[in-house]
């Protein structure tokens, strides 16, 4: 099965994740597939814009931490920074290595793409689901998604890309980091996160008649914009702020390694992570 679907659509690239029996929980494999695919786009002149969805009834569920094709003991051809690979390394050495390259690295290296991104979120878009959908340029959701990064029932304060206080604001971030409760869509379009909320069923073609709209305008112009943005952000302190979050996050991946027997997730594991509210 391809983990990641591409089609374009005029001058649309669709890049679909395609674990939908997995509510698109993000293993390796998918995460390796999304990039061939984020390449494949920036390199095809026809390509201006680039969306980013998630097959069947779910967005992204998270990071892949129970299912049987997890794959965190396979090597892949790593991407995004030059560091050694996890398999073979022990502890934290092991667990920094591949959330650097698999989770912190690969986002920043997708929110660099030059071409305008937009994700259509439906459904869940829970913890590692966040990470995919801001690391996009403009996100549009259908009225029945919902949001939640609950990590901090793990005892981590946060997922690795960690933009909470600047996507959401740092009260807003604090309420569901603390509590790790759901928000609604038209909570997230309240708090700045969204860009627009649909109908479910209008869902891909407001996506793309907003992609459309972007990719009328000159490529390279849109690229510069782009990263006039994302330069004043990191100019607030984003990516720095990343730098020292992603440390208190393994702080908490040893802790709980040291006090549980190993256990990095502080005992739990996707059944718990999804039946807890």
């Amino acid at each position: 099965m391809n983990e990641v679907r591409y089609e374009r659509r005029g001058p649309v690239a669709m890049v679909t994740m395609n674990r939908p029996q997995y509510r698109n929980a993000q293993n390796s494999a998918m995460t390796y597939a999304l990039d061939a695919a984020f390449t494949r786009a920036v390199d095809d002149d026809e390509v201006n814009v680039i969306a980013l969805a998630g097959a069947g009834e779910h967005f992204s569920a998270g990071h892949d931490i129970g299912s049987p094709e997890r794959d965190v003991d396979v090597s892949f051809d790593r991407k995004s920074l030059l560091w050694w690979d996890h398999v073979g390394a022990e502890g934290g050495d092991a667990r920094f290595a591949r959330e650097a390259e698999v989770y912190l690295g690969m986002c920043r290296r997708w929110r660099e793409i030059p071409k305008p991104t937009i994700a259509a979120v439906q459904g869940a878009c829970i913890a590692g689901g966040l990470m995919l959908a801001w690391v996009c340029d403009l996100i549009v959701a259908a009225d029945d998604a919902f949001f939640a990064d609950p990590v901090v029932r793990m005892g981590i304060p946060g997922v690795e890309y960690f933009a909470h206080p600047w996507v959401l604001g740092p009260r807003v971030a604090k309420e569901i980091l603390f509590t790790g409760e759901r928000f609604t869509a038209h909570q997230a379009k309240e708090w700045g996160m969204l860009n627009r909320v649909v109908p479910r069923a209008d869902l891909e073609s407001e996506t793309l008649a907003l992609a459309g709209k972007i990719a009328a305008m000159p490529r390279f112009g849109l690229a510069l914009a782009k990263k006039a943005v994302n330069q004043a952000e990191d100019l607030m302190g984003l990516r720095s702020g990343m730098d020292s979050v992603f440390g208190l996050h393994h702080l908490a991946h040893a802790h709980n390694a040291e006090v549980s027997g190993g256990d990095s997730l502080g005992g739990q594991n996707a059944r718990s992570m999804r039946d807890t509210r």
